[in-house]
């Protein structure tokens, strides 16, 4: 496992410029809302304080990720993005439900918005750099494994989605003069965003869980099956576990019990470099080595095995399921 400081610093400088650009767009909105006197905008602008904390939060989280490992964090820092990102996706709908509110009110009370033109102008380019920061949040995040950027580019996204949602409805009043539809549209897009802030908070709570991610599982299991060796006889009790952008990788590699210790060990350090070779993510290994037993006769390869006790029935293709299982596998699992 090797660290990866110069990604971290990259990770938290973004996220710097993400909280930055947040404030200075806010500014905008609460302009366009004292020009707009549009319940609208002032929801989006409201929306747009949740942004600011989220990218601060998210500012922190980075932060802690970031720092080396310790006696009281064995396993380092890294778990603090699922928290961050969890609170994100709460202050998400909580945004979701202020604009529904004030979407409400807005209707009851008749509420009657000016100068919508300039209005329109402001949102509109606050609404082009939220989706164009967020989308290179997002892919940033992919590229980095940082679910904080990942959530951070979601947020600024659906964040605009908000925002062209306000344009739409300020356009249409001010060709039609219906008024009302300034606060239904927001309506909709109040309900949107509370679908995207629970999606995020579910992600994050499956990563504080640690729940199996099958697709990892899976491709990780069809790659060593690809390029598994005779000698290793069998892979169990697989489990991995997301400690911010690295990983932690749990499992029971069975090998012929003849080997000897350096050799047995030589064997487990190329399961870890062919792992490793699929994957930029930073991979801490802690693999137990079980020694064969006579069933495993039955699904060893080793053909001129010189202790071979039973016949080779079958081999077994490791998946996302069967890599997983505690038990050693057998002819007959």
């Amino acid at each position: 496992m090797t660290d990866q400081p110069s990604s971290s610093q990259n990770n938290f400088t973004f996220q710097r410029w993400v909280a930055v650009i947040g404030i200075i767009l806010f500014v905008a909105k609460l302009i366009a809302w004292n020009l707009t006197n549009s319940d609208a905008v002032f929801s989006d602008a409201m929306e747009s304080i949740v942004n600011i904390i989220a990218a601060f939060m998210g500012l922190y989280s980075l932060y802690l990720a970031a720092k080396p490992r310790d006696r009281e964090h064995p396993y380092g820092h890294g778990k603090v993005e699922f928290v961050t990102s969890g609170i994100e996706g709460a202050l998400i709908i909580f945004a979701g439900v202020i604009i529904i509110a004030q979407s409400v009110n807005s209707l009851l009370q008749g509420n009657i918005p000016k100068q919508l033109d300039w209005g329109m102008i402001i949102i509109a380019i606050t609404a082009a750099i939220n989706y164009l920061l967020g989308y290179i949040s997002y892919q940033k995040g992919i590229k980095e494994n940082s679910l904080v950027l990942q959530s951070s580019g979601k947020h600024l996204q659906s964040d605009t989605l908000t925002t062209l949602g306000v344009v739409i409805s300020l356009i249409l009043v001010y060709f039609t003069n219906l008024y009302w539809i300034d606060a239904a549209v927001a309506l909709l897009f109040g309900g949107y965003i509370m679908i995207v802030g629970y999606k995020i908070i579910r992600k994050a709570l499956s990563g504080i869980m640690d729940e199996a991610d099958i697709g990892m599982l899976s491709k990780l299991a069809c790659f060593l099956n690809e390029n598994r060796k005779p000698v290793w006889i069998d892979l169990h009790k697989m489990r991995i576990q997301q400690h911010g952008s690295g990983l932690h990788i749990d499992a029971h590699l069975t090998l012929p019990w003849y080997l000897e210790l350096r050799e047995a060990h030589r064997e487990m350090e190329e399961m870890y470099k062919l792992i490793g070779s699929n994957t930029d993510r930073v991979i801490e290994f802690n693999f137990h080595l079980d020694d064969c037993k006579t069933t495993s006769c039955e699904i060893c390869e080793i053909f001129d095995c010189p202790v071979r006790e039973m016949a080779f029935v079958k081999r077994v293709e490791w998946n996302d399921k069967n890599i997983a299982q505690v038990p050693k596998h057998t002819s007959k699992s």
